[in-house]
């Protein structure tokens, strides 16, 4: 509907219940005015659905006051004042029961929006998170291997070319991430996206990543639904970011991926950092990303899964979590 006509809505309804108004008290015939208040009960029900508040309001009490009062013309002069009183009563609750209608409308209609709006919040977040879990662990490849780079070029150069080499390679990742989160973007426009990556993705991460080790039982990533298994790669890419950031003296990554007791778990453990790794901690590693596992932890929920984090037994840290089997055999 044109915002051109809703506007007019006020303004029709206060002319149409003022000539009623003026009608009832000029004489006008009974059917006339009956006709009128038949005009009227629907003009006060658009103007509760879509005029603007301070408009609508004004015409509104014109409106329901005309519906209310057309008979006391009428009944002027037998009629007592209780009944007058009764019969504008009377007539005024069908005026707000119009009234009423177009409000419900219009609530309806506001809910709607608001739902819209926090549905397109809801996305932005999503992508915003997307963004973080797969581009802050390219980002952080990337400095990671610049500061190896830099401390090995004069003693071993073959070393730091291999590093370039690695921080190309990441640098093509974190713009195939943003390329994706573009893409995203783009769906409203009608635009298919590209699919968010999943677990089949784990051996190209961990061999990213040095000292990675990859254990993955291919039952048991069939057996992930497809939220899961989105949801277990954000929380490979986001355990093996923070190990870089804070653990970069990590000999060796054990990222596993296999059918446990309470489901499908995956877990990404590091070792103990080496002595002497708290050089690269003092160089901007220490600070803490956007989201994190906190983060990760609702995802996790979401999905139906349940997300652990702690220090394990040799002096490293594990992430875990573990995810519902579907209900097809992992054969």
């Amino acid at each position: 509907m044109s915002l051109d006509l809703r506007s007019s809505y006020a303004p029709l309804l206060a002319l149409a219940g003022t000539v009623g108004l003026l009608g009832g008290f000029l004489g006008a015939p009974p059917t006339w005015l009956l006709a009128w208040v038949g005009l009227l009960l629907p003009l006060l029900a658009l103007v509760a659905r879509w005029s603007p508040v301070r408009a609508g309001v004004g015409a509104a009490v014109l409106g329901v006051a005309a519906v209310a009062l057309w008979p006391v013309p009428l009944m002027w002069g037998p009629a007592s004042w209780l009944e007058v009183c009764g019969a504008a009563a009377f007539w005024a609750v069908p005026a707000l029961g119009a009234l009423a209608a177009g409000g419900h409308l219009r609530r309806q209609a506001s809910r709607m929006r608001q739902a819209v709006r926090d549905g397109r919040r809801d996305q932005q977040l999503e992508l915003a998170r997307d963004l973080h879990d797969f581009v802050a662990h390219d980002v952080s490849a990337i400095v990671v291997q610049a500061q190896a780079a830099r401390f090995v070029a004069d003693k071993d150069p073959e070393q730091a070319v291999r590093a370039l080499e690695r921080i190309e390679a990441a640098g093509l990742g974190a713009l195939a991430s943003m390329d994706r989160t573009v893409h995203a973007l783009r769906e409203a426009a009608g635009a298919r996206s590209a699919p968010v990556p999943g677990t089949s993705e784990l051996p190209g991460l961990v061999e990213q990543f040095e000292g990675g080790v990859l254990d993955a039982d291919p039952a048991a990533a069939r057996a992930l639904s497809r939220e899961a298994d989105t949801t277990a790669y954000r929380v490979a890419v986001e355990a093996l970011t923070n190990v870089r950031r804070h653990a970069p003296g990590a000999a060796v990554v054990r990222v596993r991926l296999h059918r446990a007791a309470e489901g499908i778990e995956l877990s990404v453990a590091n070792s103990a950092p080496a002595r002497g790794a708290a050089g690269l901690l003092g160089l901007g590693l220490r600070r803490r990303s956007g989201t994190g596992l906190a983060g990760l932890r609702g995802r996790v929920e979401a999905a139906g899964g349940t997300l652990r984090a702690g220090a394990s037994a040799d002096g490293g840290w594990r992430v875990c979590a573990v995810f519902p089997a579907q209900g097809r055999a992992l054969g």
